[in-house]
């Protein structure tokens, strides 16, 4: 095991009808105008924005709600919204959504506490954030732990890139998660959630550190009740049982706790991104998409990992390595189709792309010769271009 430092000082507050405390929550956490930001209509067809305005209004809290997050949340939306927060006045980003709601929140509090900066140049790595203003979350889908978690991505459109940003200050202040939020998602949003939970673990677990058993238990038991829930979730997504279990584990799997003590990987997360960046896909699928070359590529750097994940997630044993670890890819591959998410270029409907294309791919993911990726198996120009060739299909 590694040494390590955790810090996860998120306040969760889970539950039905918790959403009815926020405006209590963002007193207790020095709030006192907020700005809301929320994506598409279904906050409003729900109900639930006027819910949360009705709470803020009684609280005595002024606010501006502000909606229109995209998937693969927008640096030029978050530029606009520093703008709004600090024409109001807010003091407090409330983000009512999931990860691009959320993430998006993080970038304009950002923005707000730092006026003389760009926010894009802390996510290129050209700016140090050193401080930032409050955020909280109410949870409305169970997918990318960035409720719990340090980290926020966005999506540049003028240059194709999407970037992530590591922080403590990136951790919001609190988290209200009431799994009957998410009952009217559709099932394409709660699949691409089930394959984030899962990947966000799966990054982590995919290590060359040895030793780590508590965590490595923590991550094996995470996967094992995704992967248990998922299918009843997607069957009903009212089963409060099944989504409270996902909901749960999304904020777990991302908050650091399954990758401790241990060298995280993360690649996939990398070669994700790239997609969702120049094609524009929903995270979620382009991690599907990816994962399933990525593992076949590497896991000779460690089958033994592989093995163990075999056994442990999902009860596969064979006479060698080599079946194993084959079979739980497999398996795993074959999983994320049973939810209807993509496995190859073809499926995520991109299409078989040109080398040229793959070669830009490659290109961008190490940041035009810049870096490397992995923890697993430390990945180059080279290795990316021929796992983007085995998802081309």
């Amino acid at each position: 095991m590694k040494s390590f430092t955790f810090y996860s000082p998120t306040e969760v507050i889970f539950g039905r009808d918790t959403e009815l405390q926020v405006a209590d929550e963002i007193k207790k956490h020095g709030g006192s105008r907020v700005l809301a930001i929320y994506g598409g209509g279904s906050v409003v067809k729900s109900g639930l924005l006027e819910r949360v305005e009705k709470s803020l209004e009684k609280g005595g809290l002024p606010f501006l709600s502000v909606g229109g997050v995209s998937p693969n949340p927008r640096l030029s939306f978050a530029r606009d919204g520093v703008r709004k927060a600090r024409e109001f006045g807010a003091d407090f980003i409330l983000a009512i959504g999931g990860g691009s709601v959320i993430d998006t929140a993080k970038a304009i509090a950002h923005g707000v506490a730092n006026p003389e900066t760009d926010i894009w140049l802390y996510w290129t790595k050209k700016a140090d954030l050193t401080k930032s203003s409050p955020v909280g979350v109410i949870l409305t889908i169970s997918a990318a732990g960035s409720e719990t978690s340090d980290s926020a991505v966005l999506t540049n459109l003028e240059t194709g890139e999407k970037r992530g940003l590591n922080t403590p200050f990136n951790r919001p202040r609190f988290a209200i998660m009431n799994p009957e939020l998410t009952y009217t998602l559709p099932p394409f949003q709660i699949s691409c959630g089930i394959v984030d939970i899962m990947m966000h673990t799966l990054d982590r677990y995919f290590t060359l550190t040895e030793g780590n058993e508590l965590t490595d238990e923590f991550a094996e038991a995470l996967l094992r009740v995704v992967i248990q829930n998922g299918p009843a979730a997607m069957k009903n997504p009212r089963d409060y049982d099944a989504m409270s279990e996902l909901m749960w584990c999304g904020s777990i799997s991302h908050n650091g706790l399954t990758g401790l003590g241990a060298v995280i990987d993360f690649a996939p997360h990398q070669l994700g991104h790239e997609l969702s960046g120049k094609f524009d896909v929903a995270h979620g699928a382009s991690l599907s998409t990816i994962w399933g070359s990525w593992a076949r590529y590497c896991y000779r750097t460690k089958p033994e990992r592989f093995v163990r994940f075999a056994d442990k997630v999902w009860g596969i044993r064979r006479d060698s390595a080599e079946e194993a670890a084959n079979a739980a890819i497999d398996r795993t591959v074959a999983y994320f189709a049973s939810l209807g998410m993509p496995t190859c270029f073809t499926e995520l409907g991109i299409g078989v792309q040109s080398e040229e294309v793959l070669n830009r791919l490659a290109d961008s993911c190490m940041f035009f010769g810049k870096r490397k990726i992995g923890g697993f198996r430390v990945l180059d120009h080279d290795d990316a271009l021929e796992i983007y060739k085995m998802a081309n299909h």
